[in-house]
């Protein structure tokens, strides 16, 4: 008599292999990378496991996670330097004209039309170097990128940022008159 076996999972889930819960750079993670990478599984979940290279994490995303936000961006140098995660595009903060979020790629999962199942950059990690590259990412400062300061953002053709008129002392606006309730009423004096 055999005995037939069930496997399968009633929802989205995200595959972890064996030898890759057993490999030294998995081990070295901290939590915070911890939450980082199941962060991002989930959002692989949300997307059906088609969009992987193309997944949109926020801070806030990771925050509401549980991670610290001042941990969020070693956590995520870690991840990637271990190689559980590419960062395939940088997101930039700032105002909403330039804000970008950042797009995340799990190297544990095929990628568009890869064929395979993923590219595991996490196997090159030996033990000696685990640990060491853990710390080194962790502490590494963040990479720069171009400031937008004084850039006319450019949407849709258009210029968004127009000079305005200047006013000359000949202009109905810059002069006073006794009839004037703003002015009476900003003096404190009530108008008549």
């Amino acid at each position: 008599m055999s005995r037939r076996r069930r496997t399968q999972i009633g929802g989205q889930f995200s595959a972890r292999r064996k030898d890759m819960l057993e490999s030294p750079a998995y081990r070295a993670l901290s939590l915070s990378a911890h939450r980082v990478i199941d962060r991002i599984a989930v959002e692989h979940c949300n997307q059906g496991g088609a969009e992987n290279g193309r997944l949109i994490v926020t801070y806030d995303d990771f925050e509401r996670y549980g991670v610290h936000r001042h941990a969020i961006g070693p956590a995520i140098r870690e991840a990637e330097a271990l190689g559980f995660i590419e960062v395939v595009e940088r997101g930039r903060a700032g105002n909403a004209e330039f804000r970008s979020p950042s797009r995340y790629r799990l190297t544990f999962h095929r990628a568009g039309r890869d064929i395979g199942d993923g590219t595991h950059e996490w196997r090159h990690v030996t033990e000696e170097q685990a640990k060491a590259i853990a710390k080194a990412a962790r502490h590494a400062k963040p990479e720069k990128s171009k400031s937008q300061w004084r850039k006319t953002p450019i949407l849709g053709g258009e210029k968004r940022h127009r000079k305005c008129p200047i006013l000359g002392a000949d202009s109905t606006t810059t002069e006073l008159s006794a009839d004037s309730t703003t002015t009476i009423y900003i003096s404190g004096r009530d108008a008549a």
